[in-house]
């Protein structure tokens, strides 16, 4: 391990770069952080120095030669376009402003490592995904907009940096559907709706990170020596139906045909950040191979999928308009009635046979 670490957060603003930049501080190898952001942090951050800085401007070359950081914590890559001001400031935002980073980047005589915050969205979510989708998967069906798509070009650049620069260490982590009581997401608004909509005819396989161990998991590799790609999830993971149930909402199965209209109202409402390219992910789901993390890296998560799930709903004082037992209760009682109504089906069935053949 280094000694000595001067640390570059983007996105300081952001609550899990704060927690980020948390964790970095209680370090005794890191010698300086500092977070840049065009917003000012409200974290009770005491080691962090803030410099008000857009990434898309040339001056930032200067901020990483001046603190002679060798360490870039890239985690300003945003899935919710309604926070960052519609779409095109996101793929703005998200893309060119990684382009110029890396740029920028490239010019630091000092620079030793990059970590860049990714997602499992650039997977893409298609009926032909394998069961677990490995670090060097290519999907067939690829996200060709959106979130995933701009994740994917952040990556190309940063890998193209590491390529450009071979004494610098890239990592990349791919974190899945990020939940807690502090970050938002698109899956946290999500799930605060009072009745839960899906898509009629599927039920997807999802799977959760808990930001403590996102947090966790990039203070680890931003301080230490490891570099590659990672899957970044609790183990394990939830039906869409079974996050509903857990979650107490109502659900209402929508027609395909008519998701991207409701999805288009709930957004324009304010009611929920999911953008379109993600709605995907509620027809067909998307599910993460995490050896190489535990294996490679030797981190093991904290929380399970199911944990993570539960520990946000608990902690974000989600409350179901159904009680919990009362859904088991129900769930019980209708299938036990159509156990029912089939066995009588089948001994109609067998007595009309029998009068027959008489």
């Amino acid at each position: 391990m280094v000694d000595g670490r001067r640390v570059l957060i983007t996105g300081i603003s952001g609550q899990l770069a704060g927690m980020v930049a948390g964790a970095l501080e209680a370090r005794d190898d890191i010698l300086e952080i500092v977070g840049i952001d065009v917003r000012e942090p409200q974290h009770d951050l005491r080691r962090t120095e803030f410099v008000r800085a857009d990434l898309r401007n040339p001056l930032v070359a200067r901020v990483l030669e001046a603190a002679a950081i060798d360490t870039v914590v890239h985690l300003s890559i945003t899935s919710q376009p309604r926070a960052a001001g519609g779409r095109s400031q996101m793929k703005e935002h998200n893309v060119i402003g990684t382009m110029q980073l890396m740029a920028a980047c490239q010019a630091a005589p000092s620079l030793r490592r990059v970590v860049l915050k990714s997602t499992g969205a650039v997977y893409g979510s298609s009926h032909t995904d394998p069961a677990l989708f490995r670090e060097d998967a290519t999907p067939e069906v690829a996200p060709r907009q959106g979130f995933g798509r701009d994740a994917s070009e952040a990556e190309g650049y940063v890998r193209m940096l590491g390529r450009r620069r071979p004494e610098v260490d890239v990592s990349i982590l791919r974190l899945s559907n990020l939940v807690g009581p502090r970050v938002d997401s698109a899956f946290q608004s999500f799930f605060s709706l009072p009745v839960q909509p899906s898509v009629a005819g599927f039920d997807p396989r999802l799977q959760f990170c808990h930001e403590e161990d996102a947090v966790a998991v990039l203070a680890e590799v931003a301080g230490g020596d490891r570099a590659g790609t990672y899957n970044v999830a609790g183990s394990g993971v939830l039906y869409l139906s079974q996050a509903i149930r857990k979650s107490g909402r109502l659900p209402v199965a929508v027609p395909l045909p008519f998701v991207s209209a409701v999805a288009g109202v709930l957004r324009r409402a304010g009611r929920a950040d999911v953008a379109p390219d993600q709605l995907r992910m509620l027809q067909f789901g998307r599910v993460m191979d995490t050896t190489k993390l535990r294996q490679e890296l030797g981190y093991r998560p904290r929380y399970t999928t199911r944990e993570a799930f539960e520990d946000f709903l608990e902690r974000r004082r989600i409350r179901g308009m159904i009680d919990s037992e009362d859904v088991v209760r129900w769930e019980r009682e209708l299938y036990d009635f159509l156990q029912r109504k089939g066995q009588e089906r089948f001994l109609e069935a067998q007595r009309a046979e029998q009068e027959g053949r008489a």
